[in-house]
């Protein structure tokens, strides 16, 4: 008896170690599909050093998901020139924390063109329009829509609200000069990804409680609405590529913002109600996956009409890539169709 008692013990122990051990082990990742690999590895093979150990200036200079796409294409012998059908003429407005660029991306056609103002991603760090080239251009394309990308201030040389103290400048420059480039100013809608995507929610939030012109539509890809890094998505992406946990602790960190603010946090802090239509698009290898749920849920609690599409085998970033990635070509279809039916309805 003594024997046997001490054996399951012996078994007991092994086994809390083996739990202890499984536990302490970072979920992995779902498996992303074949063209997204592709992307993976040519993003791996530029070298880029992890961008939470370095300084924002030295981040900007790391080989994005836009240089593995490129090379990509270089490698299967193909072009890397952008598709042609679009235009791009760069202006400079002015923001409450001065001058920045928008780069006005127009399809071919006669216009009057419907418009939409585009925010990039990048953690409100990183990143710049140029690096997010292929979505507006795409978009513009395949919505036969204007499209106003905006290069706001990034932190932390310019904190928080001065991201979306320019998203709202962009958005009411656009309202008020729509005209002068071809666009109609009744058909003005807002998108962006990742933190583009909280800075179009937050323009929406802004323009309504302003008692201003609302975005006729919000398009949010993969956005960023919270910071609450216990949501399933950051358990089981926690180390994904290229978007993992200690990137957004980073990102948040030099971002600076107020916890508390609804133009920080709309998911947590904010009123949803009397908010334009939105749509919203997810990638399962993605640390935002669980947020992006919860927000266009939380939309629709409050009485907005949302559309929530979740694309498998992708991660973050996979927006833009419909170059390389089918389901990419997809979601961007997908987003200019949803941007279609919008202006249409404002007809």
């Amino acid at each position: 008896m003594t024997r046997t008692l001490t054996l399951s013990a012996v078994a007991m122990g092994a086994l809390l170690c083996a739990n202890a051990a499984f536990a302490a082990t970072p979920a992995t990742p779902p498996k992303a599909d074949a063209s997204m690999q592709k992307v993976l590895d040519a993003l791996a093979a530029l070298g880029g050093k992890p961008i939470e150990t370095l300084t924002p200036e030295e981040a900007r200079k790391q080989p994005t998901p836009a240089d593995a796409v490129k090379k990509v294409l270089t490698d299967m012998g193909k072009s890397t020139a952008p598709e042609a059908g679009v235009t791009v003429k760069q202006m400079t407005i002015k923001g409450p924390a001065g001058d920045f660029p928008v780069h006005i991306y127009t399809p071919e056609g006669k216009g009057p063109f419907p418009v939409m103002v585009y925010y990039h991603g990048g953690g409100f760090v990183i990143a710049d329009t140029k690096v997010y080239d292929a979505s507006p251009r795409a978009l513009a394309k395949m919505a036969k829509a204007i499209i106003v990308s905006a290069d706001y201030h990034r932190a932390p040389e310019n904190k928080f609200p001065a991201a979306p103290g320019d998203a709202y400048a962009a958005y009411t420059w656009t309202l008020e000069h729509a005209k002068e480039f071809n666009g109609d100013p009744a058909r003005v809608a807002v998108g962006g990804e990742s933190a583009g995507g909280n800075l179009a929610t937050v323009v929406s939030i802004m323009a309504r409680d302003k008692k201003a012109t609302l975005p006729v539509h919000q398009l949010l890809v993969y956005p960023v609405v919270d910071n609450d890094m216990t949501r399933p998505s950051y358990v089981t992406n926690a180390a994904a590529k290229p978007l993992n946990k200690p990137m957004m602790d980073w990102f948040f960190k030099h971002y600076a913002a107020d916890p508390k603010s609804p133009m920080a946090l709309p998911l947590k802090n904010a009123d949803l109600k009397g908010l334009p239509s939105a749509t919203v698009i997810a990638a399962e290898i993605d640390p935002l996956l669980s947020e992006g749920k919860a927000y266009a849920d939380a939309l629709q609690k409050a009485g907005v009409p949302v559309t929530y599409k979740l694309y498998n085998g992708v991660t973050h970033e996979f927006f833009g890539m419909g170059a390389v990635v089918p389901k990419a070509k997809d979601a961007e279809q997908f987003a200019a169709d949803a941007l279609t039916k919008a202006f249409a309805a404002k007809k």
